[in-house]
């Protein structure tokens, strides 16, 4: 069960840490200072919904059929390998992550805007329903490994929200997302390459 846990909060970070819209809205959040809390939680909450409904339905629909199993798998890892690839491209020529524009000054709007990135986001869906939810398939306690997933999202919006206003220097700067994204990189290989095998 531990095993299970710490894998899917391993997956979890793999894939939640590429620097998309999503996180890019909770960073900015996170530097302005601006509704962090109900940003993160929104987050969080909406990945934990994702990430259930791809153990609980997605998993269920395509355990008794390999032909849709083998899709996914090699969809997923085709997908990995994309993903690696951007995160390369990423970390060979990084930018500045700075924040443009200032949001609507409301708790209502700024909500709205953060839902929009999140369910807006065909790579939310990817991440969650169907990476993580087939990946779980492959162990034997798969709520335990989405109970991890779950807890990696928790971890990874609190720390990019709240750590973003101490971190304004830094994360302004090419050369902290040329480390972020070359990590991403290496592990998206790494899980590409166990999902095949898998």
């Amino acid at each position: 069960m531990i095993a299970s846990t710490i894998a899917g909060f391993s997956v979890a970070v793999a894939l939640i840490m590429a620097i998309g819209a999503q996180n890019a809205f909770v960073l900015r959040q996170g530097l302005r200072r601006e509704y962090v809390l109900p940003v993160v939680f929104t987050c969080a909450v909406s990945d934990a919904a994702l990430i259930a409904a791809g153990i609980a339905g997605l998993g269920a629909a395509i355990a008794d059929r390999p032909a849709v199993l083998a899709a996914v798998r090699y969809g997923g890892v085709a997908f990995l390998l994309g993903y690696a690839v951007l995160a390369a491209r990423r970390a060979i020529r990084p930018g500045a992550l700075t924040p443009a524009g200032r949001p609507a000054g409301t708790l209502r709007a700024t909500l709205l805007t953060c839902l929009a990135f999140t369910y807006l986001n065909p790579h939310v869906y990817l991440d969650t329903v169907l990476l993580i939810g087939s990946i779980s398939r492959q162990h034997a306690y798969p709520w335990w490994f989405g109970g991890g997933a779950m807890l990696a999202s928790v971890v990874w919006f609190a720390a990019l929200g709240f750590g973003a206003g101490r971190l304004a220097g830094v994360l302004a700067r090419p050369a902290a997302w040329r480390v972020v994204d070359g990590g991403v990189a290496v592990l998206m290989v790494v899980l590409a390459v166990t999902l095949l095998l898998g």
